[in-house]
């Protein structure tokens, strides 16, 4: 596996974090620099804080394990393998860990005995592809994406055939499954306005430009207004993204795979106002999957990118 030699910055402020709009400066701590935790993945995904531990659970996909890092300590370790390719993450309202599967094709979600529920593995009879990025509302039901990316070989979980179209779903508090989304090509991550108000989901193959698209959201669970909330534009490519307390989006950020892409100019996170406009960006040595808030405030910025985990404290706090 590859390890990412990492220098953290000498000075402050950190010049890898860039200011494109002045509201970004606010977000931004003088005295703060990008940390590289740990390192030794193959592809980094679905990170999720348990304040209750204080640990970081984070998705190996290819590696098909969840890791570990202690923040007491700063150890890592194994949480769980083999993990079935596991990719998103999250905490239901309980803070029991629920989970997206590549090779089983299904959501699940880890007791507080370590016991594994399977919370929605078919519609209509028909297998999912691959449940890929996952959260919870407030009421207690789960959204979650799933497009194809799984099931295109061995790497990310074993070759199958699609039987169902790429969609996103939400499992009801009574337990039944919905399929609310249909019309997006690839939806990957996706994320709550910090009232819940508004749903934001990554059209991760959407052309030209890669997209988030934004829609109302209504306290029983249906979508309307669908609108445009972002634009990666030219050859940038979002993926997981979560959403700060003023609702600023903080999305993994990297090359589209085009040829002419620069991808040292991409890699990393980049930050979105409400608004739509591109605020800060914060450079990585890698291309960023995924990220999450976490820490005693919620304020520590934790960053899933290809072969690495970083994190950097911000002056905002993560969404409840």
């Amino acid at each position: 596996m590859t390890d990412i030699t990492f220098y953290p910055s000498p000075r402050y402020p950190d010049p890898r974090i860039e200011v494109l709009d002045e509201r970004f400066l606010k977000l931004r701590l003088f005295s703060a620099s990008v940390e590289q935790l740990f390192t030794g993945l193959r592809w980094a995904e679905g990170p999720v804080w348990f304040g209750d531990g204080r640990c970081l659970l984070v998705s190996d996909i290819p590696n098909d394990r969840i890791l570990r890092w202690d923040e007491a300590s700063c150890a890592v370790s194994t949480f769980r393998q083999p993990s079935n390719h596991a990719n998103g993450n999250f905490r239901d309202r309980q803070g029991r860990l629920l989970t997206c599967e590549h090779l089983t094709r299904r959501v699940t979600r880890t007791e507080y005995d370590g016991s594994i529920t399977v919370l929605a593995d078919r519609f209509d009879g028909k297998r999912l592809n691959s449940p890929n990025d996952i959260v919870c509302a407030r009421d207690g039901s789960v959204w979650f994406t799933d497009p194809p990316f799984g099931i295109h070989g061995y790497w990310e979980g074993a070759p199958a055939q699609a039987e169902l179209p790429q969609a996103v779903y939400r499992i009801a508090p009574d337990g039944k499954l919905q399929q609310v989304l249909t019309d997006l090509a690839g939806p990957n991550g996706l994320a709550f306005s910090p009232d819940e108000s508004v749903l934001y989901v990554v059209e991760s193959r959407a052309a030209p430009h890669r997209k988030i698209w934004a829609w109302d959201h209504a306290p029983d669970g249906r979508l309307s207004n669908k609108r445009l909330a972002a634009d990666a534009q030219g050859p940038g490519a979002f993926d997981g993204f979560r959403v700060d307390v003023e609702g600023n989006l903080w999305c993994g950020f990297g090359s589209n795979g085009a040829l002419d892409a620069d991808a040292e100019t991409l890699d990393g996170v980049r930050v979105f106002a409400p608004d739509g406009t591109a605020i800060g960006h914060i450079h990585l040595p890698e291309r960023c999957a995924n990220v999450c808030f976490g820490g005693r405030h919620r304020n520590r910025l934790f960053m899933a990118a290809s072969h690495s985990v970083y994190a950097l404290y911000v002056n905002t706090q993560g969404a409840a």
